[in-house]
């Protein structure tokens, strides 16, 4: 790592440590220039753009692992990683020791990746030429490429994290791109350019608008049109620029500047002739790229230290700490309750691997909410969770999903949220909303609810309150994947464990069938490779029995069984198998007469990842855009990445495997179908993906994801994502200018709507929050099959608009009476830059110090809500026929 006391200035960009240039050297590329892995189906042995950026990190990141000594293990060497295949599971098996998974650091690497890969598909950066180093706009690109960058270092030091790697993703796609794009690599240079990551430092030698820098080409492949000159340039793209007589285009074959004199091009994107005219010189620009990305990794890691880049990339195998409580005279005990399991965690968990890397709370009453309080210090977290007493009253509907959207805006992704309440929520109207920002930000909630009608002092109720008044908690932890716990004070502790032991990363395992049938059994599988199994029966059961697959049975009795351990904590079940559990099909049966829960759960190294995407087949960088949730009627692919198989074991041993994944309907269970899966790249990486036809996307709504497989001696392998998915009815693209504002600016976002399947009539409402003015000219719309609609937002942001505060705007589509089906939401997230902010990338931080911004410490008090938000109503709207030509994240 460049040293931290040392100038940027006067810093060399050439010098790399000596362990990532021996890795450098040692490990093969594993695959673009073009967007991702399944780019390479239109050009075979290619890199990547997402190749490029999980090399540099894993770089870097083993590089942050040799330097610091691991927790209570020995000294990683480097000479036990030369000639391997890097990989994240080996690299966390080594760190954190067997068993640490690498599930969020994974998912984090996966984040950068895809807003890497967007540049090529949004519709606000695909044909940008800064944003790609085309049309001899270098100096341009190298400005956009360092605002970029400064952009991730401010969100990464205000803790928004997603957002710091949407544009870390930005700033790599362009930096690599300068590598394929620019002719760097035809003058002979043999390392990255010394001054593009260094605003201090002008790019010399540039060719002007009247040097002729390019001879005519004909052939696919143009290895010699390049003039002898030795100056640096880059290809023209289509028509906007036009090409000047003389100059090089980018070449391929869709590329229409190409066919006007000189014709041909320079790009070295891919191993295709057919996309890149200098597709011989791809491996030479693809190792330039990887040593510029390492060293714009490393870069951030000399800025932000190693905490702070360790939070950026979320390499820790432990989750965060996320609190949502209500604050009202009678949650007196519940508060208590999360304060000892919030100081058990932190006293038990401190300084080893597994301590909380974040901590989010959010109190809530009536009619406020918020602030939220974020920190990474446990310390801080405790004394601001300490001085939450239970005062005042209201009556019984309190701002629940308010808080709780507040809480998912602020957590990081794959995490846990546990909400405190003994009464129902007071803005419903939120529920739909917070499901699918859960799925969006992939976080399972809990209700721990403690309702007692009995109970009366310390609560006021202005009515009575239906029996359904806590139907929008259960639709919101069905959704998450998560549950809602109902108990009383006496035992509130008791069930608040639950909070310790969802943080262990546990995997929930399929039930068949999903919910309890009267007088039929509840199936699921245990394999070798799970452990600390545990069934949680709650809500008024008669009576249960557990039987293992050699048929031994234990009841409902508390104490130790035959089969494990019982604690019953009034109407909540908790019994924990003994290790090792009996592999092969287990059965639980239940006799109650209301809907009794049942979840089983266990601790894994094998489990996996997963998201969407659109096939781009026709354009001039063929790859997979991801989405948020499929579409209905639209084809998509689904795209696994398996966690935990690594490349443990002796060579030529079998791997576990997954052969298909299985769609069922939510909650019925009812399958809809199963669709094989076909490995992506090399089998240790765990890269699957399955194609996902339109018909059996054709019902909107949610359903659940199952993975069906082996284990390495032929016995089954059955898993679960951890949440529900959602067939959405219509594709909703919400997309601005890179994500940061300043006091007193506005910003213009555009909209699309398209739907795939039927004739809709739609209606939009657009809040954001907070509640700064917005207006918009659209405001509902009919669609016809494969038509689009589009619209423009205004955002303003008031003078008094608070530094390093989030803004997100938030569209809601919904069907008319005809066009019934769930919402479609998309989110959009902005980070308001304080004034006079200094430039990050010429302040560097000091590791083992706090991680500061120049506005906000690393805890922060931001975004006090109360009931209410924009909403925009305006009677103009526009459709256009046709087949959409670009599909767009609905949540970028």
């Amino acid at each position: 790592m460049l040293p931290a006391d040392v100038p940027l200035s006067h810093q060399n960009p050439l010098v790399l440590p000596l362990p990532l240039l021996l890795l450098l050297q040692l490990l093969p590329p594993t695959a673009s220039f073009f967007p991702n892995i399944w780019s390479l189906l239109a050009a075979p042995g290619s890199v990547t753009h997402q190749d490029l950026t999980e090399e540099a990190a894993l770089n870097v990141t083993l590089q942050l692992f040799l330097e610091q000594l691991p927790p209570g293990r020995p000294p990683l060497r480097l000479e036990d990683f030369l000639g391997r295949t890097l990989l994240a599971d080996d690299l966390f098996a080594a760190y954190f020791g067997p068993g640490f998974p690498s599930r969020r650091f994974r998912a984090a690497l996966g984040e950068v990746s895809r807003a890497n890969a967007a540049q090529d598909f949004l519709p606000t950066s695909r044909n940008d030429p800064d944003l790609h180093f085309d049309a001899e706009r270098l100096g341009q690109g190298r400005m956009r490429l360092v605002g970029a960058l400064r952009e991730a270092l401010v969100a990464a030091r205000a803790l928004e994290h997603t957002l710091a790697r949407q544009r870390l993703g930005a700033a790599l796609h362009a930096l690599q791109d300068f590598y394929s794009h620019s002719n760097w690599v035809e003058l002979g240079q043999q390392q990255p350019h010394p001054h593009l990551l260094w605003p201090r430092q002008e790019l010399q030698s540039l060719a002007q608008v009247d040097d002729p820098t390019c001879s005519d080409c004909e052939e696919l492949s143009c290895p010699g049109n390049l003039l002898g000159f030795t100056l640096l340039t880059s290809g023209y793209f289509g028509t906007h620029p036009s090409k000047p007589p003389g100059k090089c285009s980018h070449g391929g074959r869709f590329d229409r500047s190409s066919s006007q004199p000189p014709r041909g091009g320079i790009n070295k994107d891919s191993t295709s002739p057919g996309f890149s005219p200098h597709h011989t010189l791809h491996l030479q620009a693809a190792k330039l790229a990887l040593q510029a990305s390492i060293q714009a990794f490393s870069l951030l890691r000399n800025r932000l230290g190693d905490r702070g880049f360790s939070r950026l990339l979320d390499i820790s195998p432990a989750s965060s700490l996320s609190f949502v409580l209500d604050t009202t005279g009678s949650m007196g005990e519940e508060i208590n309750a999360a304060k000892i399991q919030a100081r058990h965690i932190v006293e038990q968990r401190r300084g080893s691997p597994m301590e909380p890397v974040h901590y989010i709370l959010v109190p809530f009453h009536d009619p406020g909410f918020g602030p939220v309080f974020t920190t990474s210090d446990p310390d801080s977290f405790w004394q601001q969770l300490n001085e939450i007493h239970a005062l005042g009253g209201g009556d019984e509907p309190e701002m629940c999903l308010s808080a709780l959207e507040l809480a998912l805006l602020h957590t990081p992704p794959l995490s846990d949220i546990f909400v405190f309440t003994d009464a129902s929520p007071k803005d419903a109207m939120l529920t739909s909303r917070v499901e699918s920002l859960t799925q969006e930000r992939r976080c399972r909630v809990t209700f721990l609810v403690t309702e007692d009608p009995s109970r009366v002092q310390g609560r006021a109720r202005r009515e009575v309150l239906s029996p359904l008044r806590f139907e929008p908690y259960e639709a919101v932890a069905l959704a998450s994947g998560g549950e809602v716990i109902f108990t009383k004070d006496q035992h509130i502790q008791d069930v608040a464990a639950i909070v310790g032991d969802s943080m262990a990363d546990l995997v929930t395992l399929p039930l068949e069938p999903p919910l309890v049938v009267s007088g039929r059994p509840l199936v699921f599988s245990v394999d070798a490779l799970l452990q600390k199994v545990t069934v949680r029966i709650h809500r008024e059961v008669s009576s249960f029995w557990i039987r293992n697959p050699a048929g031994v049975s234990q009841g409902q009795e508390e104490g130790e069984g035959p089969l494990g351990h019982t604690c019953r904590f009034g109407q909540f079940w908790i019994v924990t198998l003994n290790d090792p559990p009996q592999t092969g099909t287990w059965e639980i049966q239940v006799t109650a007469e209301g809907t009794p829960r049942v979840r089983v759960q266990a601790q894994t190294t094998l489990d996996f990842l997963f998201y969407f995407g659109i096939p781009m087949e026709d354009g001039p960088h063929p790859g997979l855009y991801p989405l948020t949730q499929p579409v209905a009627g639209l084809q998509a692919q689904l795209l696994v990445e398996v966690i935990g198989v690594g490349s443990r074991g002796k060579p030529g041993d079998p791997r576990p495997h997954f052969s298909h994944v299985v769609l069922r309907g939510v909650p019925d269970g009812a399958e809809r179908g199963r669709v094989p899966l076909e490995p992506m790249g090399p089998q240790e990486r765990g890269l699957l993906a399955a194609s996902l036809p339109p018909a059996l996307l054709s019902i909107v709504g949610p359903f659940s994801l199952e993975l069906v497989g082996q284990d390495g001696e032929g016995r089954g392998l059955h898993r679960a994502a951890p949440q529900p998915c959602t067939v959405v009815p219509v594709l909703l693209e919400l997309v601005g200018s890179p994500g940061f504002l300043a006091p007193g600016s506005k910003a213009l976002l555009s909209l699309r709507i398209t739907s795939f399947s039927g004739p809709q009539d739609l209606d939009l409402r657009i809040s954001v929050s907070p509640s700064f003015p917005l207006t918009s000219n659209l405001s509902r719309v009919r669609l016809e099959p494969n038509e689009s609609a589009w619209g423009g937002l205004w955002l303003e942001v008031p003078d008094s608009a608070a530094p390093d505060s989030v803004v997100t705007v938030t569209v809601t589509v919904t069907g008319r009476e005809a066009s019934p089906g769930p919402p479609t939401h998309a989110f959009l997230r902005f980070l308001v830059l304080g004034p006079g902010l200094q430039d990050p990338l010429a302040a560097p931080a000091h590791s083992s110090g706090p991680i500061l911004t120049p506005t906000s410490p690393a805890s922060t008090l931001v975004t006090q809500g109360r009931a209410g938000g924009g909403r925009v109503d305006n009677p103009w709207w526009g459709t256009v026929g046709g087949v959409l030509l670009l599909l767009g994240l609905a949540s970028w």
